[in-house]
């Protein structure tokens, strides 16, 4: 089974940092501004997402709702 994490940003305050699109290049991607761009609102990356998460210097980033397993 796999957890499945709900993923939010906040673009106003993301300083484009980039950290988050080398941890998670499924999740996150950088708009022409260089700003995060989500590329998916729901993961199974879950380590990958909780380390963007702490590594963010803007904490433009966050665990959203209730995670869940799926799979079997």
């Amino acid at each position: 089974m796999s957890e499945v994490v709900r993923v939010r940003t906040d673009r106003e305050r993301c300083v484009g940092a980039g950290q988050c699109v080398l941890l998670a290049p499924a999740v996150f991607d950088q708009g022409r501004d260089g700003r995060v761009v989500l590329l998916t609102r729901a993961t199974t990356a879950v380590e990958e997402v909780e380390e963007a998460v702490d590594l963010c210097p803007a904490q433009a980033i966050g665990l959203g709702g209730e995670s869940r397993r799926v799979g079997g």
